[in-house]
C-alpha cells in the first residue's frame, strides 16, 4: 500500500499539516471573529437576562416585604378598630346602665313622692271625716247645736289629742 510507505507517508503528513494550517488561518481570519462575536453577544444577552432576573427577584422580594408590612399594619389597625369598638360598646353599655339606673331612681322618687302625697291626702281626708264625725258626736253629746267656730275648735282639739295619743 502506497500510503504506508515512509517516503509517501511523510509527504502526506506535510501536506496535511500545511492544509490544516491554511484552513486554521482562514478560519482564524474570517470565521472565528464572527463566531466569537456571536458567542460574546449571546454571553452578554445571557448576562443581561440574569441581571434582569436578579433585579426582578429583588423587586419581587421588596414588594413581598412591603405587602407583608402593609398586611401587618392593616392587621394591627383592624385589632385597634376592634378594641375601640369593644371599648365604645362597653362605654355605651355602661352609659345605658347608668341612664336606666337614674331613670329607675327618678321613677322610684316620683312614686315615693306620689305615695307620700296620696298618704297626706288620705290623712287629710281622714281628718276631715273624723272632724265631721267628731262634730256629729259632740252635737249628740252636748245635745245642742254648736256654731261653726265651736265645731272647728272641738274638732282640732280632738285631733290634737288623737295625734298626741298615737305619737306616744
Amino acid at each position: 500500500m502506497p500510503q504506508f510507505e515512509s517516503h509517501f507517508f511523510s509527504s502526506l503528513i506535510f501536506w496535511e499539516i500545511v492544509s490544516f494550517a491554511i484552513l486554521f488561518f482562514i478560519l482564524y481570519k474570517y470565521a472565528f471573529p464572527g463566531i466569537l462575536a456571536v458567542l460574546e453577544e449571546r454571553e452578554k444577552k445571557i448576562r443581561d437576562s440574569l441581571d434582569q432576573a436578579e433585579r426582578h427577584r429583588s423587586e419581587a422580594e421588596r414588594k413581598l416585604k412591603d405587602y407583608e408590612a402593609k398586611l401587618s399594619a392593616a392587621s394591627k389597625e383592624a385589632e385597634g378598630v376592634l378594641a375601640a369598638a369593644k371599648e365604645r360598646a362597653q362605654r355605651l353599655l355602661e352609659e345605658n346602665e347608668q341612664r336606666l339606673t337614674q331613670e329607675a331612681e327618678r321613677i322610684k322618687g316620683d312614686a315615693t313622692r306620689e305615695i307620700e302625697h296620696e298618704r297626706r291626702k288620705a290623712i287629710q281626708e281622714i281628718r276631715s271625716q273624723t272632724t265631721d264625725i267628731a262634730l256629729m258626736v259632740a252635737e249628740k253629746v252636748v245635745q245642742r247645736s254648736l256654731n261653726d267656730t265651736d265645731h272647728r275648735r272641738l274638732a282640732d282639739e280632738a285631733l290634737d289629742a288623737l295625734a298626741k295619743a298615737s305619737a306616744k
